[in-house]
């Protein structure tokens, strides 16, 4: 049976950066039934509290913190890139700990988001880019979606299991 990286704030755990939870979701508490899930907050699990400061990569451009070109920082200019560079080592860990090939993530965080996120500027503006924990795994040959392509997730694990591998 194929595993699945989830965000924990999916599952309904307030572990958001507010205290809040963005679940649970009815397919991904199907999935944590059978089995499947393997929780992770990158954030947390990278140090940091919950609640917590909002973070954000300029450009969302989580590739670049990866490589050392980009911080992420808190709305007070706080660096908190190291914690999220240890929450995506964790995830990527964990994910080769259980043979991880399909990662749920969070939608536009900082470190979970895979097609877009905010800008840097705390404004609400979005862009296209990535987090960095989606960044890392991405990296790494896991596939990467967020909340609002669970259909897409299901249809990549069916062909996983489809192919036996």
């Amino acid at each position: 049976m194929h595993k699945i990286l989830v965000s924990r704030c999916l599952l309904g755990e307030r572990v958001r950066y507010d205290g809040g939870a963005n679940g649970p979701l009815e397919r991904l508490v199907r999935w944590q039934a059978e089995g499947r899930v393997v929780p992770i907050c990158p954030e947390v699990a990278g140090g940091l509290p919950t609640p917590r400061p909002p973070a954000e990569i300029l450009g969302a451009q989580g590739g670049a913190v990866l490589e050392g070109r980009l911080p992420v920082l808190t709305d007070a200019g706080e660096d908190v890139t190291e914690a999220f560079l240890a929450g995506a080592g964790i995830a990527l860990r964990l994910a080769e700990q259980h043979g991880v090939r399909i990662a749920v993530l969070k939608a536009r965080s900082p470190s979970c988001g895979n097609v877009e996120g905010y800008d840097g500027s705390f404004s609400g503006h979005r862009v296209p880019g990535e987090g960095v924990t989606a960044a890392l795994l991405s990296r790494a040959g896991v596939r990467v979606f967020n909340e609002t392509q669970l259909a897409e997730a299901e249809r990549a694990l069916a062909e996983l299991e489809a192919e036996g591998s």
